[in-house]
């Protein structure tokens, strides 16, 4: 599942000290950071140790980099360039393909079927193995932060957006039909953050007030769960992200307090006689809410936080997520302060999550390129140069790619620039085929 943020500048010490953005991969198992040098990849597969699995200096000033789980397809854009769109395959050294748009480009989101590029008043949608663009979304209310989500499951492809400049109405698109699925008043104020769980089944959601976070049936609609992060002031969401399992929702802001929250109806889990006093208080609320105001009755129905996590900071931007490392799950905090932050989770008991690990994500030397890289030969960054390289044969040995995802032996990419036959990835198993392109993003889609 995918989290992604602009962070501000952090502290001084050289062009790299400035934390630029910050996004996990889309089940969770890698973090990108963008600096004013370049970007950066890591693994997420162990707690003491954080790999570095790339990093690139080729692209200054990066304000989005998003990796396509964990393959060896990422994207870029550069404030140099805010209106290109740059798609790389690291580990060959090659530029698959950039486009340019109208405007800034203010996010992107992709799974193995779709790619969308996000504009202040448009939403593009390509078909992520040719890069075709599909459907230009027009009628978009300004969207200033470029507030989207799009699912991780291919074979749904839901996209959300906000649907209004002044309340929280959620567009629920489907991407592959190229159609409106609904809309959804999920809050009264303006939207802060919406993400879906792995399957596409849940949307979550949150508004500028920040104090209530709800979750809704996809492609339904329908509410399926309300929960109170607090009361006592409003707050900035900066990111929500579900469980892969979608028995938990963690939700972070400008404050210094993560909220998890488990995704249960408490309906089943109560006793029909509460055999305690505290059982019996709560049921003698659940009834007595049945007679008040609307507001009122609607907040003590609200679930608070099943867990929580303790930031040393406030008011840095964050993002965070929900994942298993080592089969235990963590909870995994990213800051513009330069660090990840590393959590417990009882998935039984809840609480306060205990912070078991600190990770500094710039400065020198203290992580290296894991083995996922250490075959990797240093390969220039076009594909162009790539292909004219000398070679101890005298055809190309990049292979195409199957439409079932495995490479083709024996089958080469023609030896120009732009090759009509597919790049691959990486081996056999990277998904999915990508063909070299290069385009303008300019009336070429049917649009809506």
């Amino acid at each position: 599942m995918e989290a992604e943020a602009a962070a501000a500048d952090g502290p001084a010490g050289g062009v790299e000290a400035a934390l630029s953005c910050f996004s996990f991969n889309q089940d969770c198992t890698s973090l990108a950071i963008g600096t004013k040098a370049g970007y950066k990849l890591f693994s997420l597969s162990s707690v003491e140790q954080l790999d570095q699995v790339h990093g690139s200096n080729e692209i200054p000033d990066v304000y989005i980099v998003e990796r396509l789980f964990s393959s060896s397809l990422v994207v870029v854009v550069s404030h140099t360039k805010p209106r290109q769109m740059n798609v790389y395959h690291f580990k060959k050294g090659t530029e698959i393909c950039n486009y340019s748009y109208s405007s800034n480009i203010l996010s992107i989101r992709l799974n193995r079927q779709r790619l969308l590029v996000c504009l202040e008043e448009s939403i593009y949608i390509h078909n992520i193995k040719d890069m075709k663009l599909l459907k230009t979304i027009l009628d978009v209310p300004a969207n200033p932060t470029g507030l989207c989500a799009l699912s991780i499951n291919h074979s749904n492809s839901y996209v959300a957006y906000p649907g209004s400049l002044t309340t929280g109405e959620i567009v629920l698109y489907d991407g592959h039909s190229l159609k409106t699925v609904c809309t959804i008043a999920a809050h009264e104020g303006t939207l802060a953050a919406i993400t879906f769980n792995a399957s596409g089944s849940k949307l979550a959601s949150a508004s500028e007030k920040g104090t209530v976070i709800r979750v809704f049936s996809v492609p339904e609609g329908q509410k399926l769960y309300e929960f109170r992060r607090g009361m006592k002031r409003y707050v900035t969401i900066s990111s929500l992200a579900f469980s892969m399992d979608s028995q938990f929702l963690c939700a972070s802001s400008n404050t210094e307090t993560v909220h998890i929250f488990k995704l249960e109806h408490l309906a089943s889990s109560r006793p029909e006689e509460p055999s305690t006093w505290s059982g019996y208080m709560g049921k003698m609320f659940m009834a007595a809410s049945t007679y008040l105001p609307a507001q009122v009755s609607d907040m003590m129905n609200q679930d608070r936080a099943f867990a929580t996590g303790r930031l040393t900071f406030s008011g840095q931007k964050n993002i965070c997520t929900l994942s298993t490392i080592q089969k235990l799950p963590r909870l995994l905090v990213a800051s513009s302060d330069g660090h990840l932050y590393i959590y417990n989770l009882d998935p039984q008991d809840g609480g306060e999550c205990v912070l078991i690990k600190t990770h500094r994500l710039l400065g020198s030397g203290t992580t290296e390129e894991n083995k996922e890289n250490d075959l990797r030969p240093s390969l220039p960054q076009s594909y162009a140069a790539t292909v004219a390289r000398p070679s101890a044969s005298s055809a190309s040995t990049v292979p195409g790619y199957s439409e079932d995802g495995g490479a083709l032996r024996g089958e080469v990419i023609p030896e120009h620039e732009f090759a009509t036959g597919p790049v691959c990835l990486d081996d056999e198993n990277e998904f999915p085929p990508i063909i070299l392109c290069r385009g303008s993003q300019k009336g070429k889609a049917k649009q809506s």
